[in-house]
């Protein structure tokens, strides 16, 4: 069994820290790295961009709403000019850094409010599609597993990759829990790592009520800013090791596919 575990890195702005990415760096095989709309700022995502590089980690866009003061968590109906804009500006911006740091953009996955609205939500999913097609069609999507935007993206030519989460409750339907709603994160290291393993070993993973729902996944997402990012990014992958599941970026064979 093969499974990519990745973490939105380079989340820092200025004298504010977010999350310990070069600990991440060393555990995930998959870096989400912020392209300063909701958070990150450009000598702090260089040097995400650097570590990323020297430990082998596949890179991919993080792109979000314009929103640094909502972290990129505030619902926004953005007209389609302007969010495809947004997205090939922010997939712009990460390739430059990232061809200075000596490696290469090799995916997409939107964050926050932009990811939950284009899971469902096709107007604004194909505005992010059309961007990635404009910016680079070679791209791939990461994106919530058994949504309706990995159908559509597929549709329209591009690789996707389902996506779930470590760290995130789900409802019995499959989707992810509002953080509005209490336990939709979750902190017990323990208990993240035994879910990851049902999910690589069977596909299944315990929703919110008790009951069990079908997830399947390529990627696993530990976010880095959660409490305990670390210790729970060690725990989950340590788990998988041991189980005999090999942790490598999907995004791996994009780079020998395009030499």
């Amino acid at each position: 069994m093969n499974i990519d575990l990745n973490s939105d890195l380079g989340e820092s702005l200025g004298v504010w820290r977010m999350g310990d990415d070069a600990a991440m760096l060393s555990l995930v095989s998959s870096a989400n790295v912020a392209c300063g709309f909701h958070a990150g700022d450009p000598a702090g995502i260089l040097r995400t961009l650097r570590q990323a590089k020297a430990r082998g980690v596949a890179i991919g866009a993080h792109v979000s709403y314009r929103d640094l003061v909502g972290f990129g968590r505030r619902n926004m109906d953005v007209e389609s000019a302007d969010l495809r804009a947004d997205v090939i500006y922010q997939i712009g911006a990460l390739k430059g850094l990232a061809a200075a740091a000596g490696t290469t953009v090799r995916y997409v996955k939107p964050h926050g409010a932009l990811y939950n609205t284009i899971a469902h939500d096709e107007r604004q999913a194909r505005d992010v599609i059309a961007a990635m097609q404009e910016a680079d069609p070679a791209l791939c999507l990461v994106a919530l597993a058994g949504s309706p935007l990995l159908g559509w993206a597929r549709a329209e030519g591009l690789r996707t990759v389902a996506e779930a989460f470590a760290d995130r409750a789900y409802t019995p339907q499959g989707t992810l829990v509002s953080r509005r709603e209490p336990g939709a994160v979750l902190h017990d290291a323990d208990e993240v790592a035994e879910r990851m393993l049902r999910l690589a070993a069977d596909g299944v993973l315990t929703a919110i009520d008790g009951s069990t729902v079908r997830i399947e996944a390529e990627s696993v997402c530990v976010h880095g800013d959660s409490p305990g990012a670390v210790e729970m990014a060690r725990q989950v992958r340590a788990r998988l090791e041991q189980a005999g599941v090999t942790i490598r970026p999907f995004a791996g064979n994009l780079a020998s596919a395009a030499a």
